[in-house]
């Protein structure tokens, strides 16, 4: 049977948010609020803001919950505020205590949540709930032991804990940036077209002092340019011929500039975003002049954005993408969790952050790992010789010669170090197609850390709070790879057809 009803004259006021209870405790955003320990960094966050000047700041709870809600939905900035206007799961998420049709905070307001929530202080709340989480994991391995083992066995319980326990899977990778693909001859063209913007705005300061306007000659230059970009694959000769152009061009609007401000043009009537531009200019005129002097492609700090400066092109050779654009960064994997090391603009090799990243895994699950699983680049014999004065097994053939024949044993442990870390490799494929990995939409580089930083802690999050994942915890504590999940499915299958059936 169907009645129908006229929805027109209905009013949005009259609608029922709720039946008189309260949100629900199964809501996926109430399950995640609960794993964020809000409170411990509460004073950390406050310390960045004056106790007696100023408006009040927005509280720390908001303003991750705010990154972290953008991060999750993939959304943009002001997407994501409508998405908490709309929502009273996503209003308690960031810490509300009612429900309000009003945005809590513009926009805006997330550049400087990105800037006051630096990556250093987002790696600490990482790093707080995978120990949280595996403290409970310990404490249920421990039960379990205690119900298979004798009371006197303590002794030897006390010896286990102080080896080397679980594994490490290190690699690193590049989060590209959101920029155009950089030529010489685009970023000439653009600093030309900043620079006659500037001109023009310092002249209007001294214009009684000139008879006529400095010529730049833009139409012409404009011409120049479009003459070659329009060609699909101009000779290496017009190449050249055309930058040698943009070059004189940028070189007058520069040498104009000065003439203006020797006169009596101020820089500080410009807008500091002009003053910046002008800045990147001249490194670039500079970068880009010495360069075409001495016949080379290659030069230290290498601008190729005009808007973000800080970003350098990092070589790698993959297949597709020889050449990446953004940062690069160095992660460690393990038991699912994923941590950002290293992050730098400039490119570094990944093998020297090995003793580093040990460390770190000691300084956080409080033992060495037993093994750390790697690729051809970080077994170096400093890291061997590292990794062997502490007891750890790091996944690479011995030096030498390769033997005429191995053992069975050694060629299968080899396949299964190969095998085991494609975890991490399946780890950066979620966070750039599933999050905003393969493109960092933030300008500031302090700022797209921070974006790269929530990331991973969003990661973790997504692997705490799945019921899924909870009952794979729960049946197989050491799971690290997708190994460990098959066997752990099709020996408690008849577990989980129990628990999703309804």
């Amino acid at each position: 049977m169907y009645r129908i009803r006229t929805t027109s004259e209905e009013k949005a006021e009259e609608f029922k948010l709720t039946d008189g209870d309260g949100l629900s405790s199964e809501n996926r955003w109430v399950k995640l609020a609960k794993l964020i320990p809000w409170s411990d960094f509460e004073s950390e966050y406050a310390s960045q803001f004056s106790s007696t000047m100023g408006a009040p700041a927005k509280p720390f709870r908001m303003a991750l919950g705010a990154l972290i809600i953008k991060e999750r939905l993939g959304t943009s900035d002001e997407e994501t505020v409508e998405q908490i206007r709309e929502n009273p799961y996503l209003q308690y998420f960031l810490g509300l205590t009612e429900y309000s049709n009003k945005a809590p905070f513009e926009a805006s307001m997330f550049v400087h949540f990105r800037k006051r929530l630096n990556r250093e202080l987002v790696g600490k709340i990482n790093q707080q709930i995978v120990l949280k989480q595996r403290i409970k994991e310990r404490k249920a391995q421990k039960e379990k032991q205690k119900q298979k083992t004798e009371a006197n066995n303590t002794e030897e319980g006390e010896a286990l804990s102080s080896q080397n326990q679980g594994k490490l899977i290190l690699d690193a990778t590049c989060t590209p940036a959101d920029i155009s693909y950089p030529t010489d001859l685009k970023l000439l063209n653009q600093a030309r077209e900043h620079t006659e913007k500037i001109l023009d705005r310092l002249y209007e300061q001294v214009q009684n002092k000139f008879d006529r306007k400095p010529r730049t000659y833009r139409q012409k230059a404009r011409k120049d340019y479009l003459a070659i970009s329009k060609q699909r694959r101009p000779r290496h000769k017009k190449r050249r011929k055309a930058i040698g152009k943009q070059l004189a061009y940028l070189r007058r609007n520069l040498g104009h500039i000065d003439t203006l401000l020797a006169t009596g043009a101020s820089l500080s009537e410009l807008k500091p975003q002009s003053y910046r531009m002008l800045l990147v200019v001249q490194e670039l005129f500079r970068q880009q002049q010495t360069m075409y002097e001495s016949h080379t492609r290659r030069i230290d700090d290498r601008i190729v954005s005009l808007t973000q400066p800080h970003i350098r092109p990092l070589v790698r050779g993959k297949a597709g993408t020889p050449v990446e654009f953004g940062a690069k960064i160095s992660v460690s994997y393990s038991d699912g969790y994923c941590f950002l090391d290293h992050l730098s603009w400039d490119n570094f090799n990944e093998s020297q952050d090995l003793e580093l990243q040990v460390e770190q895994y000691k300084q956080r699950f409080g033992c060495y790992p037993e093994s750390i699983h790697v690729d051809r680049i970080y077994p170096t014999r400093a890291n061997r010789a590292f990794c062997k004065a502490r007891g750890i097994r790091i996944s690479a053939p011995p030096l030498g010669r390769p033997a005429e024949s191995l053992q069975p044993e050694l060629i299968q442990q080899r396949r299964e170090d190969y095998r085991f870390r494609n975890a991490i490799e399946g780890k950066f494929g979620q966070a750039k197609r599933r999050f905003s990995l393969s493109r960092i939409m933030a300008q500031l580089s302090d700022t797209a850390e921070s974006t790269i930083a929530i990331t991973f802690l969003v990661m973790n999050l997504e692997l705490l709070w799945k019921p899924f994942l909870v009952l794979l915890f729960d049946f197989c504590p050491n799971f690290s790879s997708h190994r460990s999940f098959l066997s752990a499915f099709f020996t408690q299958k008849h577990h989980f057809v129990t628990c999703f059936t309804p």
